[in-house]
């Protein structure tokens, strides 16, 4: 089932498209990866879906419901750009935006809690939010962004500005959520992030959706059939269909190739390099999404 499904979306800003002809599907319960360049339109369709602005053409649905107002509360938003009262104190303030998202003063302060004591921020709840470091400060509005509970988060560039330690936690707490049954939209440019978090991924170019689907499928289509063998001997394949891209030697001895499949099996690949040497290690190289971000992209022309 799908939690959310976009269809046909048209965004114009006087003369310029911010969005044509987007239609995407969110399965429910996973982390969907929202990836494009810098104005491929993601930000637009983000403002769309927490109806922040309303499309120009094409619908929205949301737990199989035209998205309506009444769905405010169950949508989880952190902008790339933050945005606290930095006069407020850090409890006071997630105490307003709890109760503005329809929860009751005595649970709002329980789960507020919880998430202070889970993101080490129990010391600093009556401090202003201008007192707090910057990273501080993020994880103060993640806490806003998911104390409601909402079926649906969105967050858009999640890890901007946090150490390596504080990333390291927030990405727990994003995988916690996943796994009691949230459904995550995740904005980055941050591809190593999406290989290690996402379950599906769609791709926005040019104001145009142009790639979509689960991860692990996308980067089964992008594979090019090439593989690293290692050996412990040179080899030099001759039979049709196998190609040696490249061959090098390591200081222990061990001979890596790189060997395309233009016409052949795997299998008849090891057995070709079984009958020349001993075959060390034997593994197709997947491209990454990276590389499938860049290949796309500039298929598309940009």
């Amino acid at each position: 089932m799908n939690i959310l499904e976009t269809n046909r979306l048209v965004k114009r800003y006087a003369g310029h498209t911010a969005l044509q002809d987007v239609s995407i599907a969110v399965p429910e319960g996973q982390i969907y990866g929202l990836l494009g360049p810098n104005g491929a339109g993601k930000t637009s369709l983000i403002r769309i879906i927490t109806q922040i602005t309303a499309p120009d053409e094409g619908t929205v649905r949301f737990m199989n419901e035209p998205l309506a107002p009444v769905h405010y509360q169950k949508i989880g938003y952190l902008p790339e750009e933050r945005g606290l009262y930095r006069k407020s104190k850090v409890g006071e303030q997630l105490m307003y935006l709890a109760r503005l998202r329809g929860m009751s003063e005595s649970e709002a302060r329980r789960r507020i809690r919880a998430w202070l004591e889970r993101l080490n921020l129990m010391d600093w709840a009556t401090k202003n939010v201008e007192d707090l470091s910057k990273g501080m400060q993020q994880k103060v509005q993640f806490i806003a962004t998911v104390v409601h509970q909402p079926p649906l988060i969105i967050l858009d560039e999640p890890f901007s500005g946090f150490d390596p330690v504080n990333s390291n936690l927030i990405r727990d707490e994003i995988l916690e959520l996943r796994r009691q049954g949230s459904t995550i939209i995740f904005s980055t440019h941050r591809m190593d992030t999406v290989e290690e978090l996402c379950d599906y991924v769609g791709l926005i170019n040019r104001s145009r959706k142009v790639l979509e689907g689960k991860k692990k499928d996308i980067k089964n289509a992008y594979k090019t059939h090439t593989f690293i063998v290692e050996t412990d001997a040179p080899i030099a394949l001759t039979e049709n269909g196998y190609e040696v891209l490249q061959s090098e030697s390591t200081e222990e001895g061990i001979y890596r190739h790189l060997v395309k499949i233009r016409q052949g099996t795997n299998n008849g690949l090891l057995q070709a390099c079984m009958a020349q040497s001993n075959v060390v290690s034997f593994r197709e190289q997947i491209p990454d999404m990276h590389e499938i971000f860049i290949r796309v992209v500039a298929a598309h022309g940009n």
